[in-house]
This record gives structure tokens, sequence and C-alpha cells, in this order.
């Protein structure tokens, strides 16, 4: 059967476990394919940090997939990434296991992001920290460039947590 939201989704986290994203029902996500060794990294994970920290009591989380398919530059473990965004950014969002966000092997869950939003050259991913803003009923609602910076989508996040 199509999947009809994120919510139909059950996706490994960093530790092997199968989560089922059902247990976010009701709340809205930024899920993005994040990177160690990306010129992007800094600023993303910095800013990501401050949304959550900011929203997370409102019902907002941040789903962050490593992806090593951009430059090679996601090379490490799911342990060394889980290490890395823990130590060097304190980050307290979930961090799931290394998915793969085009080509054959394209992780189910982006493969229904991008059939709902796609990009400016049709539905590929084009770098690390691409982002995907989720309503609270799952369902893809806007899609961001790398290079956007995560705290210009702060309005929107607010508008979809009923802060505005």
């Amino acid at each position: 059967m199509e999947p009809q939201s994120v919510y139909d989704f059950s996706i490994r986290d960093s530790k092997g476990n199968d989560v089922d994203l059902s247990l976010y029902k009701g709340k809205v996500l930024l899920i993005v394919n994040v990177a160690s060794k990306c010129g992007l990294t800094n600023n993303n994970y910095t800013e990501l940090n401050e949304l959550y920290q900011k929203y997370k009591e409102h019902g907002f989380e941040i789903l962050a997939f490593p992806c090593n398919q951009f430059g090679g530059q996601e090379p490490g473990t799911n342990d060394e990434i889980v290490d890395f965004v823990c130590t060097r950014f304190k980050s307290e969002f979930p961090i799931f296991d290394k998915v793969e966000v085009n080509g054959e092997n394209t992780a189910p869950l982006y493969k229904f992001l991008k059939k709902a939003k796609y990009g400016i050259i049709g539905d590929n991913i084009q770098w690390n920290f691409a982002k995907f803003l989720v309503d609270k009923n799952g369902q893809a609602v806007d899609r961001y460039y790398p290079t956007t910076s995560p705290l210009n989508i702060e309005g929107n996040i607010r508008k979809l947590l009923g802060l505005d």
C-alpha cells in the first residue's frame, strides 16, 4: 500500500533499532540529510540546535539522517557520527541510520518526501542539509535547499506549530 504520510514509515535509528515514525504524530518535523565533514556542517548544526531548543517543548522535532552520497562527507560509522554530533554540537535531536537519498537505494522515506516536494532540478536531493518541513499530519509542506539557513525557516515552523 502506498504510504499516506511520514507516519507510515519505520526507520532504523543510529543504534540499529526500528523506530515507527508514528511516534511523531501531531508534531512538526524538520527532516534533514546531514554530514559531519561538509562546509555547511557548522552553521546547520548550530542553527538546528537553536531551533530545536526553542521549539521542542511546542511539538517540534528534527530528524537527522546521515548520508554519505555527497563528496563522501559522512564516512563514519553510526557511533562515530552520533559521537561527533553530540560531542561537538551537543545536539539532542534523534540521529538515524545512514541512508541514501538519491539513486537506486533511496530510503523509502526520502522517496515519499521527494514525491511530495520536487526540487529545482527534479526530485534529486542536491547536497548535504536539504530540509523537508513536515506538518502535524505527516505531510511534507516545504522543501529547502542545503544552503537555506535553518533560522530562515523559523517563521514557517512557528506557523505550523500555531505560535503565530
